[in-house]
């Protein structure tokens, strides 16, 4: 099980919904974090949804960073 971390920085979130599933149903720890200006997108209930500058901050972000073995951006 790996901790997977997804950075969506685009409204279309279609491709990423695609590969998130495959990490849940791989048994991965899911987080995205969406960044500002952006939809929050329908995600299984398995994954930890966080927003940047509404409830998380920069510093914040740079732990999930460094805290994750997999970063993915959008």
């Amino acid at each position: 099980m790996a901790a997977v971390l997804h950075l969506l920085k685009s409204g279309d979130a279609a491709l990423a919904r695609t590969v998130i599933d495959q990490h849940v149903r791989a048994g991965d720890h899911v987080t995205v974090v969406v960044l500002p200006g952006n939809p929050t997108p329908d995600l299984p209930a398995a994954v930890v949804l966080r927003r940047l500058d509404a409830d998380l901050s920069y510093a914040h972000l740079l732990d999930l960073i460094f805290a994750a073995d997999r970063v993915v951006t959008w």
